[in-house]
């Protein structure tokens, strides 16, 4: 599509020959990210979790489409934003849970946190605290990849305000250089924290940055998880077959606060009510109504998710917490840290 933004792949796309079943998968990864994220707020309420939570509420079809079409040993790189993402990409929930707690067991040992998840186990290298920190992470990740020969590829989602950060020109420029094996999420849902997007962005957006630099970008509905997958689908092969770094815009909506503590008082009630209407949850379940799945079977995979986040929670709240003589194992220099400890 061209750089003014074209129509966007969503709404009208054609549905014709529905795949009901990878649509049902989609359906029930959004459930769990969901679940997940309420659980997580929950957690933060009683205490559990110390620091910030960024739920991504509402932006559920963004993560479980692109990541139905990874394939495990593919990277990704994510955001302060990362749950949905890295639960989509096959994490564990309780070792999830575990991390937001700061408990042994978690992903990361306890020691990442909400911003900091990594599970290498499953391609998922990392999410950052550091806006627009992954896109060049990304870029080295996918560097690496192409100097070992390696037949996989590398993802990366970041959100709108990292394009006004000097991180998505550096990453975007290295990549289309030496023509690396990776694909670039800008996850738009609107909102640098607290600030509309818009107002501090000169030019056509994302989409058009990506395109000066000759990377290819598409623009796709990101609240309609069918036109995600498929336009995902078409990228990433594109990508695997030798085409370069691609670029997807998804046009999203943040239906909760920036982080668990923001009550959003910078948004109109009424406009984020109005866009509750464009739950992608509940467009997809309306999508699979229309297919012919009974309303009995989609309750009972909503019950499912619920059932599978609740004994994450309850896991992850009776684990133990980290032995404090691990405190500096995964240091990269191990002697540097023992001394600044030691004064």
């Amino acid at each position: 599509m061209g750089a003014d933004g074209g129509e966007v792949r969503g709404g009208g796309f054609e549905r014709r020959n529905l795949d009901t079943d990878r649509l049902l998968r989609l359906y029930e990864t959004m459930l769990r990210i969901r679940a997940f994220e309420e659980a997580g707020l929950a957690a933060q309420k009683e205490g559990l979790v110390l620091g910030a939570i960024h739920p991504s509420i509402g932006q559920e079809a963004v993560a479980a489409g692109i990541c139905s079409n990874l394939l495990r040993d593919d990277v990704l790189l994510s955001t302060h934003r990362g749950h949905g993402h890295t639960l989509a990409k096959g994490a564990d929930p309780t070792a999830m849970m575990c991390e937001l707690f700061g408990r042994a067991g978690g992903t990361c040992g306890g020691k990442g946190g909400s911003m900091h998840i990594a599970d290498f186990a499953v391609g998922m290298l990392g999410a950052n605290g550091v806006v627009a920190a992954n896109i060049e992470i990304a870029a080295g990740a996918a560097h690496a990849i192409r100097l070992k020969g390696e037949d996989r590829i590398v993802c990366c989602i970041f959100g709108d305000g990292a394009i006004n950060r000097g991180p998505f020109l550096e990453g975007l420029n290295w990549a289309r250089i030496f023509d690396l094996p990776v694909l670039f999420v800008c996850e738009d849902n609107g909102f640098a924290a607290t600030t509309r997007t818009a107002a501090l962005t000169g030019g056509p957006g994302p989409a058009a940055r990506a395109e000066s630099l000759g990377i290819p970008a598409a623009l796709v509905d990101g609240n309609d998880v069918l036109a995600v997958d498929a336009i995902a689908r078409e990228l990433t092969l594109r990508i695997r077959e030798g085409g370069g770094p691609q670029f997807l815009w998804a046009k999203t909506y943040r239906l909760a606060g920036h982080t668990a503590a923001d009550a959003g008082g910078y948004r109109p009630a009424a406009e984020v009510a109005e866009r509750w209407r464009d739950d992608p949850i509940a467009a997809c379940r309306e999508l699979l109504h229309g297919a012919g799945i009974d309303e009995t079977a989609l309750e009972e995979r909503g019950r499912a998710a619920q059932a599978e986040i609740a004994q994450a929670f309850a896991a992850a709240k009776a684990a133990a917490w980290p032995d404090p003589m691990l405190a500096l194992s995964d240091v990269q220099d191990l002697g540097m840290a023992v001394r600044a400890d030691h004064g």
